[in-house]
């Protein structure tokens, strides 16, 4: 799941010249592309970013231009809600862009709207090995890597300083476990009277905001969401009702009540598992003075994220265009990039070697420390399950455990309702 971000998050991906690369350190050097004298390779990217976020990349674009003459860049925003059946009618009518810039759980979608480019065979192989994995696991279908992240978020732990104070907790000491995490949550109802810990409970039109925090949960509780090659559930086990179990009993303790997420957001509520991007969305005005660690995790459990961001994809229109467009993916994921883009838009780096380097993480500590924690993350982050059913299954999925919250079925029930109903839209494909 991807929230739009106002003053953070954005994507990246344009397209390079045939007449250049770039290496690791983002410094042009001479490629195969034709002399400067020919006319400049022609290439169209879409992506669904406005105000800061398309300001940033278009900016960018205008940065790979002016140092790559053999290439000229379109850019076009598609609003999200369209973006899909946009490309759609684009594969139809033969007017595919060359480069499509979309959420993460989009990829096995697209993959089937149009002929991805295999960027294994086109980007450098160190700037492959350089991506976090988990980042480009999520774009390996088929044998192939069709995409690769160009802006990347994850989940933690976010909680309200005041009312932590106001609970007799110490704010400079969040909960690093589950059981920790109730506690608190507890005490914050009983000393203040607010929902101590936010929890997203109901399925609504999508599922995703049950299913993608959810999974955050059962990661660390040693499960897993669906079996290795996406062709059956794989959650109703020990693992699943424990990570299960825990939400019904923080909801029936009164301290994540059903049907009451943003409590936090408003400043009615102690803590919420959230989202990168808010860090950027308060850094201008906090509505209140607040704090981010990592996600807990059960003490005999394992530490776990999930993420977001959005990835490229190149479409193979033609050899010279798809080469061109991995040159300046090529080119934005160099160190120099990485780092200008996470620092203007504050969204994570999704190479390993500018996440762990110092002058990165001195930026983040001095500029934006509450970002520390999702970088750090970055780590024990998954991605979901790399499947284009992903959306039907995710909505099956919190339809079914939406039950236990509201006291509608028990934990076992609501696993095993969810189990079938997820293989039963696997089955229908």
């Amino acid at each position: 799941m991807h929230r739009p971000l106002r003053l953070v998050a954005a994507g990246v991906a344009s397209l390079l010249a045939l007449a250049a690369c770039t290496g690791p350190s983002g410094t042009a050097t001479t490629g195969g592309g034709p002399a400067a004298s020919a006319a400049p390779a022609q290439i169209t990217i879409w992506h669904y970013w406005d105000g800061t976020n398309a300001d940033t990349f278009d900016a960018m674009v205008k940065d790979y231009e002016s140092s790559h003459p053999g290439v000229k860049i379109t850019t076009s925003m598609v609003p999200n809600a369209d973006f899909l059946t946009k490309l759609r009618a684009s594969a139809t009518s033969k007017t595919l862009p060359d480069i499509a810039i979309g959420d993460l759980v989009w990829v096995p979608q697209i993959n089937q709207i149009g002929n991805l480019a295999d960027l294994k065979g086109l980007l450098p192989a160190e700037i492959l090995s350089d991506i976090n994995p988990a980042l480009t696991s999520f774009g390996t279908i088929g044998g192939k890597q069709v995409s690769v992240p160009v802006s990347a978020n994850n989940l933690a732990y976010m909680y309200n300083k005041t009312l932590f104070k106001q609970a007799g907790l110490d704010p400079n000491k969040p909960p690093t476990t589950w059981e920790e995490l109730m506690a608190d949550a507890k005490q914050i109802l009983a000393k203040t009277g607010k929902p101590g810990y936010d929890l997203y409970t109901q399925a609504g039109d999508s599922g995703e905001g049950v299913t993608w925090n959810f999974q955050v949960n059962l990661w660390q509780a040693g499960g897993e969401f669906l079996n290795a090659d996406n062709t059956a559930a794989a959650f109703n086990t020990p693992a699943g009702k424990k990570a299960l179990q825990f939400w019904v009993d923080l909801i029936t303790s009164g301290a994540s009540p059903y049907g009451k997420w943003g409590e936090f957001e408003k400043g009615k509520g102690g803590s919420a598992q959230e989202g990168s991007w808010m860090v950027g969305i308060w850094a201008a005005d906090p509505p209140f003075d607040f704090g981010v660690a990592k996600a807990p995790y059960p003490s005999d459990g394992k530490p776990a994220t999930n993420l977001g961001g959005e990835q490229a994809m190149v479409f193979n229109n033609s050899d010279a265009n798809a080469k061109a467009s991995a040159d300046f993916l090529a080119w934005f994921l160099a160190g120099d990039q990485v780092t200008k883009w996470s620092e203007a838009t504050g969204m994570l780096p999704v190479t390993n070697s500018i996440a762990k380097s110092s002058a990165y993480l001195d930026w983040v500590n001095s500029t934006q420390p509450r970002l520390l924690p999702f970088v750090e993350q970055m780590a024990d982050a998954h991605a979901r399950p790399n499947t284009p059913l992903y959306p039907k299954i995710s909505l099956a999925f919190a339809q079914q455990i939406e039950k236990a919250f509201a006291g509608e079925a028990s934990v076992d029930d609501a696993l095993a309702a969810a189990e079938k109903a997820v293989n039963d839209v696997i089955a229908k494909g």
